[in-house]
């Protein structure tokens, strides 16, 4: 089975919002596809574990931050979780994801801006594939931090190459020193196994500011 090179190199390649929006557009509809089964995709089954190992219940009401077309979601559900949410900044990933019926509520956010959720929404919060090339940079941290409640976690996955590239560690190690989160778990896996392609992979409690 042949890959769609073109598709997934436009996603790293995008110089604005308008951009990647569009190239996730054209992907959307394989994304599934290319990752799992060409390049070996394993970062949503990862993450999704390593987060369940640092939830007390399956009751928690978890966000799915940059869902994607809901491989992570799809991977809690399976787990036991219900109360899942997604949001993401592409409608057309989002209308992917919505087909796994894993979700009890969809929406469309800008990681990259101020996210439009209360404080302390959820009790946990994950991220994976989306602080990456061309995609997300470690400020989002803090919105991620926000949104989840004291004492609840956030995991996310950095692509290797961008984590070096984009110092997410400096920022991590930055909300460390103020006290915004305390790490649980920080590993590197196999990310894009097919393709030689690793990632950090990272839990962190938040903490009561």
């Amino acid at each position: 089975m042949k890959q769609t090179p073109k598709l997934w190199e436009a996603t790293y390649e995008a110089e604005t919002p308008e951009e990647l929006a569009e190239a996730y557009r054209n992907w959307a509809g394989l994304y599934d596809r290319d990752t799992l089964e060409v390049m070996g995709y394993v970062g949503p089954q990862i993450a999704a574990t390593m987060l369940d190992t640092h939830l007390d219940t399956k009751d928690c009401r978890v966000l799915d931050a940059g869902c994607g077309t809901g491989l992570v979601g799809e991977m809690l559900s399976q787990l036991g979780y219900e109360n899942i949410d997604a949001m993401d900044y592409s409608r057309d990933m989002l209308a992917e994801a919505e087909k796994k019926a894993v979700y009890n509520c969809l929406f469309q956010e800008d990681m990259n801006t101020d996210l439009d959720i209360a404080d302390n929404a959820y009790d946990a919060t994950i991220c994976v594939g989306t602080f990456t090339y061309a995609h997300v940079g470690p400020h989002a941290f803090d919105e991620l931090v926000r949104v989840t409640r004291p004492g609840g976690h956030v995991c996310f996955s950095i692509r290797d190459g961008a984590y070096q590239d984009y110092n997410y560690r400096d920022k991590m190690l930055e909300m460390e020193a103020c006290s915004m989160w305390q790490l649980q778990e920080l590993r590197e896996e196999g990310y894009l196994i097919k393709e030689d392609v690793t990632a950090k992979f990272c839990t962190y409690r938040v903490l009561d500011a």
